[in-house]
Protein backbone atom coordinates (compact mmCIF):
# COMPACT_ATOMS: atom_id res chain seq x y z
CA UNK A 1 0.00 0.00 0.00
CA UNK A 2 0.83 3.39 -0.14
CA UNK A 3 0.93 6.71 1.93
CA UNK A 4 2.09 8.93 -0.39
CA UNK A 5 -0.42 11.47 -2.04
CA UNK A 6 -0.23 11.85 -5.79
CA UNK A 7 1.78 14.36 -7.54
CA UNK A 8 1.00 17.13 -10.40
CA UNK A 9 3.75 14.38 -12.54
CA UNK A 10 1.43 11.58 -11.48
CA UNK A 11 -1.72 13.36 -13.06
CA UNK A 12 -0.43 14.61 -16.10
CA UNK A 13 1.06 10.95 -16.73
CA UNK A 14 -2.55 9.73 -15.85
CA UNK A 15 -3.74 12.31 -18.20
CA UNK A 16 -2.26 10.47 -21.27
CA UNK A 17 -4.19 6.71 -20.59
CA UNK A 18 -6.20 5.95 -23.57
CA UNK A 19 -9.66 4.81 -22.99
CA UNK A 20 -12.55 3.60 -24.62
CA UNK A 21 -14.94 6.32 -24.83
CA UNK A 22 -18.05 3.90 -25.02
CA UNK A 23 -16.93 1.39 -22.42
CA UNK A 24 -13.95 2.98 -20.68
CA UNK A 25 -11.31 0.03 -20.24
CA UNK A 26 -7.99 1.53 -20.97
CA UNK A 27 -6.04 0.41 -23.82
CA UNK A 28 -2.39 0.16 -25.25
CA UNK A 29 -0.90 2.95 -27.65
CA UNK A 30 -1.47 7.00 -27.45
CA UNK A 31 -3.09 9.37 -28.94
CA UNK A 32 -2.30 12.19 -32.06
CA UNK A 33 -0.25 14.57 -31.04
CA UNK A 34 -2.91 17.21 -31.00
CA UNK A 35 -4.10 19.00 -27.65
CA UNK A 36 -7.40 17.89 -25.84
CA UNK A 37 -8.61 21.22 -26.85
CA UNK A 38 -8.15 20.96 -30.50
CA UNK A 39 -9.31 17.56 -30.37
CA UNK A 40 -12.09 18.75 -28.96
CA UNK A 41 -12.99 21.56 -31.44
CA UNK A 42 -11.88 18.88 -34.62
CA UNK A 43 -14.61 17.40 -37.04
CA UNK A 44 -15.33 14.02 -36.02
CA UNK A 45 -14.49 12.71 -38.85
CA UNK A 46 -10.62 14.00 -38.00
CA UNK A 47 -11.11 13.05 -34.84
CA UNK A 48 -11.55 9.36 -35.61
CA UNK A 49 -8.76 10.05 -38.31
CA UNK A 50 -6.22 10.91 -35.59
CA UNK A 51 -6.45 8.32 -33.47
CA UNK A 52 -6.94 5.76 -36.07
CA UNK A 53 -3.14 5.66 -36.76
CA UNK A 54 -2.51 4.79 -33.38
CA UNK A 55 -4.56 2.61 -32.31
CA UNK A 56 -7.09 -0.06 -33.08
CA UNK A 57 -9.68 0.42 -35.57
CA UNK A 58 -12.79 -0.45 -33.25
CA UNK A 59 -12.30 -1.48 -29.06
CA UNK A 60 -12.65 -5.47 -28.96
CA UNK A 61 -14.80 -5.40 -26.07
CA UNK A 62 -17.28 -2.61 -27.39
CA UNK A 63 -17.47 -5.35 -30.55
CA UNK A 64 -18.21 -8.02 -28.41
CA UNK A 65 -22.10 -8.97 -28.31
CA UNK A 66 -22.18 -7.72 -24.50
CA UNK A 67 -21.32 -4.17 -25.49
CA UNK A 68 -22.17 -1.92 -28.31
CA UNK A 69 -19.99 0.16 -30.95
CA UNK A 70 -21.73 3.76 -31.43
CA UNK A 71 -23.58 4.24 -34.53
CA UNK A 72 -21.50 6.90 -35.18
CA UNK A 73 -18.21 4.52 -34.89
CA UNK A 74 -15.65 4.08 -32.73
CA UNK A 75 -14.31 6.85 -30.17
CA UNK A 76 -11.17 6.97 -28.11
CA UNK A 77 -10.50 9.36 -25.30
CA UNK A 78 -8.30 10.19 -22.73
CA UNK A 79 -8.28 10.61 -19.02
CA UNK A 80 -6.68 14.18 -19.34
CA UNK A 81 -10.02 14.71 -21.71
CA UNK A 82 -12.08 13.89 -19.28
CA UNK A 83 -10.49 15.47 -16.90
CA UNK A 84 -11.11 18.90 -18.88
CA UNK A 85 -14.32 18.17 -19.67
CA UNK A 86 -15.44 18.32 -16.00
CA UNK A 87 -15.28 14.52 -14.86
CA UNK A 88 -14.86 14.18 -11.05
CA UNK A 89 -15.07 11.15 -8.55
CA UNK A 90 -17.06 10.50 -5.34
CA UNK A 91 -15.72 8.13 -2.56
CA UNK A 92 -18.89 7.08 -0.73
CA UNK A 93 -19.47 4.90 2.45
CA UNK A 94 -21.30 1.89 1.80
CA UNK A 95 -21.41 -0.22 5.05
CA UNK A 96 -18.67 -0.11 7.72
CA UNK A 97 -15.33 -1.01 5.84
CA UNK A 98 -16.71 -0.75 2.07
CA UNK A 99 -16.51 2.12 0.00
CA UNK A 100 -17.71 2.92 -3.65
CA UNK A 101 -15.78 4.68 -5.90
CA UNK A 102 -18.04 6.31 -8.44
CA UNK A 103 -17.53 8.61 -11.46
CA UNK A 104 -19.71 11.54 -13.17
CA UNK A 105 -19.15 13.12 -16.53
CA UNK A 106 -16.56 10.50 -17.28
CA UNK A 107 -16.84 7.75 -19.78
CA UNK A 108 -18.10 3.69 -19.53
CA UNK A 109 -20.85 2.18 -18.52
CA UNK A 110 -21.07 3.77 -14.81
CA UNK A 111 -19.68 1.26 -12.32
CA UNK A 112 -19.64 2.10 -9.05
CA UNK A 113 -15.92 0.42 -8.45
CA UNK A 114 -15.49 -1.18 -4.49
CA UNK A 115 -13.16 -0.54 -1.95
CA UNK A 116 -12.75 -3.31 0.79
CA UNK A 117 -10.82 -2.23 4.03
CA UNK A 118 -9.03 -5.40 5.91
CA UNK A 119 -6.34 -5.40 8.73
CA UNK A 120 -4.44 -7.89 6.12
CA UNK A 121 -4.72 -4.60 3.10
CA UNK A 122 -7.04 -3.25 1.29
CA UNK A 123 -8.69 -4.66 -1.98
CA UNK A 124 -10.38 -2.18 -5.19
CA UNK A 125 -12.95 -4.73 -6.72
CA UNK A 126 -13.58 -3.26 -10.08
CA UNK A 127 -11.97 -0.24 -11.41
CA UNK A 128 -13.31 3.67 -12.46
CA UNK A 129 -12.98 4.47 -16.05
CA UNK A 130 -11.04 7.66 -14.97
CA UNK A 131 -8.52 8.79 -12.28
CA UNK A 132 -7.46 11.82 -10.09
CA UNK A 133 -5.84 12.61 -7.36
CA UNK A 134 -8.80 13.45 -5.50
CA UNK A 135 -10.02 10.17 -5.65
CA UNK A 136 -6.44 8.54 -5.21
CA UNK A 137 -5.88 11.07 -2.04
CA UNK A 138 -9.25 9.46 -1.12
CA UNK A 139 -8.52 5.83 -1.43
CA UNK A 140 -5.17 6.54 0.26
CA UNK A 141 -6.30 7.89 3.01
CA UNK A 142 -8.38 4.41 3.54
CA UNK A 143 -5.26 2.82 3.49
CA UNK A 144 -4.06 2.80 0.15
CA UNK A 145 -4.67 -0.58 -2.08
CA UNK A 146 -3.14 -3.92 -1.42
CA UNK A 147 -4.47 -5.44 -4.74
CA UNK A 148 -7.22 -5.17 -7.18
CA UNK A 149 -9.76 -7.19 -9.09
CA UNK A 150 -12.04 -6.54 -11.63
CA UNK A 151 -15.18 -9.02 -12.03
CA UNK A 152 -14.77 -8.87 -16.10
CA UNK A 153 -13.65 -7.24 -18.94
CA UNK A 154 -16.22 -4.72 -18.69
CA UNK A 155 -14.86 -3.67 -15.26
CA UNK A 156 -10.69 -3.11 -16.20
CA UNK A 157 -11.50 0.72 -16.83
CA UNK A 158 -8.21 2.22 -15.60
CA UNK A 159 -6.63 -0.66 -14.01
CA UNK A 160 -2.94 -0.03 -14.81
CA UNK A 161 -3.18 3.81 -13.31
CA UNK A 162 -4.99 3.19 -10.40
CA UNK A 163 -2.19 0.22 -9.42
CA UNK A 164 0.79 2.27 -10.43
CA UNK A 165 -0.82 5.51 -8.32
CA UNK A 166 -1.58 3.15 -4.80
CA UNK A 167 1.42 1.24 -5.05
CA UNK A 168 4.00 3.13 -3.53
CA UNK A 169 7.95 2.98 -3.48
CA UNK A 170 7.41 -0.66 -3.40
CA UNK A 171 6.20 -0.31 -6.94
CA UNK A 172 2.38 -1.42 -8.50
CA UNK A 173 -0.18 -3.35 -6.81
CA UNK A 174 -0.67 -6.55 -7.97
CA UNK A 175 -4.12 -6.45 -10.38
CA UNK A 176 -5.93 -10.17 -10.95
CA UNK A 177 -7.03 -11.06 -13.89
CA UNK A 178 -9.42 -14.03 -14.64
CA UNK A 179 -7.51 -16.92 -16.99
CA UNK A 180 -10.40 -17.18 -18.94
CA UNK A 181 -11.25 -13.72 -19.76
CA UNK A 182 -7.43 -12.38 -20.07
CA UNK A 183 -7.48 -12.46 -23.88
CA UNK A 184 -9.59 -9.07 -23.44
CA UNK A 185 -6.51 -7.17 -21.64
CA UNK A 186 -5.42 -4.19 -23.87
CA UNK A 187 -3.08 -3.61 -21.44
CA UNK A 188 -0.93 -6.05 -19.38
CA UNK A 189 1.79 -4.82 -16.86
CA UNK A 190 4.27 -6.51 -15.07
CA UNK A 191 2.20 -6.71 -12.05
CA UNK A 192 -0.42 -8.87 -13.88
CA UNK A 193 -0.96 -11.74 -12.39
CA UNK A 194 -3.46 -13.94 -13.98
CA UNK A 195 -5.87 -16.54 -11.96
CA UNK A 196 -7.75 -19.25 -12.04
CA UNK A 197 -10.63 -21.33 -9.68
CA UNK A 198 -10.70 -19.69 -6.28
CA UNK A 199 -8.28 -16.84 -5.05
CA UNK A 200 -7.43 -15.51 -1.48
CA UNK A 201 -5.64 -12.03 -2.86
CA UNK A 202 -5.08 -10.57 0.33
CA UNK A 203 -2.85 -12.44 3.17
CA UNK A 204 -3.85 -11.58 7.16
CA UNK A 205 -4.90 -13.16 10.36
CA UNK A 206 -7.12 -16.68 9.71
CA UNK A 207 -9.76 -15.17 12.06
CA UNK A 208 -13.18 -14.02 10.66
CA UNK A 209 -12.45 -9.87 11.91
CA UNK A 210 -9.20 -8.51 12.51
CA UNK A 211 -7.84 -5.82 14.71
CA UNK A 212 -10.64 -3.21 15.76
CA UNK A 213 -13.58 -5.37 13.92
CA UNK A 214 -11.49 -5.12 10.64
CA UNK A 215 -12.42 -8.21 8.02
CA UNK A 216 -9.33 -10.19 7.97
CA UNK A 217 -8.37 -12.96 5.69
CA UNK A 218 -9.47 -14.84 4.02
CA UNK A 219 -10.84 -12.59 1.00
CA UNK A 220 -11.96 -15.14 -1.46
CA UNK A 221 -12.82 -14.46 -4.97
CA UNK A 222 -13.76 -17.71 -7.30
CA UNK A 223 -15.29 -18.09 -10.65
CA UNK A 224 -18.74 -18.73 -11.12
CA UNK A 225 -18.59 -17.64 -15.09
CA UNK A 226 -21.75 -16.65 -17.00
CA UNK A 227 -21.66 -13.10 -17.83
CA UNK A 228 -18.00 -13.54 -19.35
CA UNK A 229 -16.66 -17.50 -18.96
CA UNK A 230 -14.15 -16.07 -16.12
CA UNK A 231 -16.97 -13.63 -14.00
CA UNK A 232 -15.86 -13.12 -10.73
CA UNK A 233 -17.36 -12.96 -7.02
CA UNK A 234 -15.76 -11.59 -4.30
CA UNK A 235 -16.65 -12.65 -0.52
CA UNK A 236 -16.04 -11.30 2.86
CA UNK A 237 -17.78 -11.17 6.22
CA UNK A 238 -18.70 -7.90 7.10
CA UNK A 239 -17.97 -5.87 10.53
CA UNK A 240 -21.07 -7.25 11.81
CA UNK A 241 -20.18 -10.89 11.10
CA UNK A 242 -22.55 -11.35 8.33
CA UNK A 243 -21.26 -13.05 4.85
CA UNK A 244 -21.22 -10.03 1.98
CA UNK A 245 -20.97 -10.80 -1.55
CA UNK A 246 -19.67 -8.31 -4.34
CA UNK A 247 -20.92 -10.10 -7.51
CA UNK A 248 -20.13 -8.21 -10.18
CA UNK A 249 -22.52 -8.29 -13.18
CA UNK A 250 -22.74 -12.07 -12.08
CA UNK A 251 -25.75 -11.64 -10.25
CA UNK A 252 -27.90 -8.25 -11.37
CA UNK A 253 -29.85 -6.81 -8.64
CA UNK A 254 -33.74 -5.82 -10.15
CA UNK A 255 -34.67 -2.41 -9.17
CA UNK A 256 -37.25 -3.78 -6.90
CA UNK A 257 -34.26 -5.23 -4.97
CA UNK A 258 -36.41 -8.74 -4.21
CA UNK A 259 -35.34 -10.11 -7.50
CA UNK A 260 -32.19 -10.85 -9.39
CA UNK A 261 -30.92 -11.94 -12.67
CA UNK A 262 -28.36 -13.24 -14.80
CA UNK A 263 -27.37 -11.55 -18.06
CA UNK A 264 -24.84 -12.31 -20.85
CA UNK A 265 -25.71 -8.53 -21.81
CA UNK A 266 -27.45 -6.28 -20.26
CA UNK A 267 -27.52 -3.20 -22.70
CA UNK A 268 -28.13 -5.69 -25.38
CA UNK A 269 -31.46 -7.67 -23.05
CA UNK A 270 -29.48 -10.95 -23.83
CA UNK A 271 -30.26 -13.56 -20.94
CA UNK A 272 -28.29 -16.56 -20.32
CA UNK A 273 -30.03 -19.89 -19.78
CA UNK A 274 -31.84 -21.01 -16.85
CA UNK A 275 -28.84 -23.81 -16.73
CA UNK A 276 -26.16 -21.18 -16.51
CA UNK A 277 -28.30 -19.26 -14.07
CA UNK A 278 -28.86 -22.40 -11.49
CA UNK A 279 -25.07 -23.12 -11.93
CA UNK A 280 -24.19 -19.65 -11.11
CA UNK A 281 -26.52 -20.19 -7.95
CA UNK A 282 -25.18 -23.52 -7.03
CA UNK A 283 -21.43 -22.34 -7.30
CA UNK A 284 -22.73 -19.29 -4.81
CA UNK A 285 -23.33 -21.45 -2.31
CA UNK A 286 -19.57 -22.22 -1.12
CA UNK A 287 -19.90 -18.69 0.64
CA UNK A 288 -22.76 -18.24 3.03
CA UNK A 289 -23.57 -14.84 2.54
CA UNK A 290 -26.59 -12.43 3.91
CA UNK A 291 -25.67 -9.22 1.47
CA UNK A 292 -25.09 -8.79 -2.23
CA UNK A 293 -23.72 -5.67 -4.21
CA UNK A 294 -22.81 -5.84 -8.06
CA UNK A 295 -21.24 -3.00 -9.75
CA UNK A 296 -23.91 -0.40 -10.25
CA UNK A 297 -25.69 0.75 -7.12
CA UNK A 298 -28.02 -2.74 -6.89
CA UNK A 299 -27.69 -4.09 -2.86
CA UNK A 300 -30.00 -6.74 -1.55
CA UNK A 301 -29.79 -6.33 2.11
CA UNK A 302 -30.96 -9.37 3.52
CA UNK A 303 -31.32 -12.71 2.76
CA UNK A 304 -29.04 -12.46 -0.52
CA UNK A 305 -28.79 -15.96 -0.42
CA UNK A 306 -32.24 -17.42 -1.13
CA UNK A 307 -33.43 -14.32 -3.50
CA UNK A 308 -30.58 -15.71 -5.93
CA UNK A 309 -31.70 -18.77 -5.46
CA UNK A 310 -35.56 -17.72 -5.72
CA UNK A 311 -34.25 -15.70 -9.02
CA UNK A 312 -32.39 -18.72 -10.44
CA UNK A 313 -35.67 -20.84 -10.00
CA UNK A 314 -37.76 -17.95 -12.16
CA UNK A 315 -34.90 -17.34 -14.68
CA UNK A 316 -35.08 -21.19 -16.23
CA UNK A 317 -38.74 -21.52 -15.73
CA UNK A 318 -39.38 -17.97 -18.27
CA UNK A 319 -36.40 -19.75 -20.10
CA UNK A 320 -37.28 -22.76 -20.88
CA UNK A 321 -40.82 -22.38 -21.64
CA UNK A 322 -42.77 -22.89 -18.23
CA UNK A 323 -44.23 -19.98 -17.95
CA UNK A 324 -45.27 -19.53 -21.93
CA UNK A 325 -49.00 -19.49 -20.30
CA UNK A 326 -48.79 -16.09 -18.92
CA UNK A 327 -48.07 -14.59 -22.62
Amino acid sequence: MTDASPTTADQEAWDGLVLCATCGVEQAGALAAESPAELSEARDDVRRDARSEVLAAVCAICEDDRQWVPADGQRWTTVGELRASGASTEVAELEPNLWAVRVSGGVGIGQHAKILVTEAGNLMVDVPAYIDRAAVDAVVGLGGLAGIIASHPHMYGAQSAWAEACGGASGPVPVYISEPDAGWLARRPANTIVWSGSLTPLTGPAEPTGPAGLPGSPVTASQPGGHFPGSVVVHFSGQDGVGVLLAGDTVGVARDRKWATFMRSFPNYLPLSGAVAQRIAGHLDRYDYERLYDNFSGVISSDASAVVHRSARRHADWAEGRMDHLT
